[in-house]
C-alpha cells in the first residue's frame, strides 16, 4: 500500500475511505463515523494527513498522523 492521504467522502452506499488520486474507495461503511475511524488507522500507520468531506464534498474536518514541520508548542 503507498503511502498517500486519505479522504472520507460520499458514497452511494454511504461513506468512502479514498487515497489521494484515486477513483476507487479503499473501503466503504455504513456511518461516516465508521469510515473515519477506519481511515484514521490507515494514516496512523503511514503517517499520512486524514480529510474528511461533508456531504457536499467540501472539507470539513483534517486530522494530521506525518511529521508536522509546525509541531504545537508545550
Amino acid at each position: 500500500m503507498s503511502k498517500r492521504n486519505q479522504h472520507i467522502v460520499p458514497h452511494e452506499h454511504g461513506w468512502a475511505v479514498r487515497g489521494a488520486g484515486s477513483q476507487k474507495a479503499s473501503s466503504v461503511h455504513r456511518t461516516q463515523r465508521e469510515a473515519i475511524d477506519a481511515g484514521r488507522e490507515i494514516v496512523r500507520n503511514q503517517n499520512t494527513e486524514l480529510f474528511v468531506h461533508g456531504r457536499d464534498g467540501r472539507i470539513r474536518e483534517r486530522d494530521s498522523h506525518g511529521n508536522d514541520p509546525f509541531p504545537p508548542r508545550g
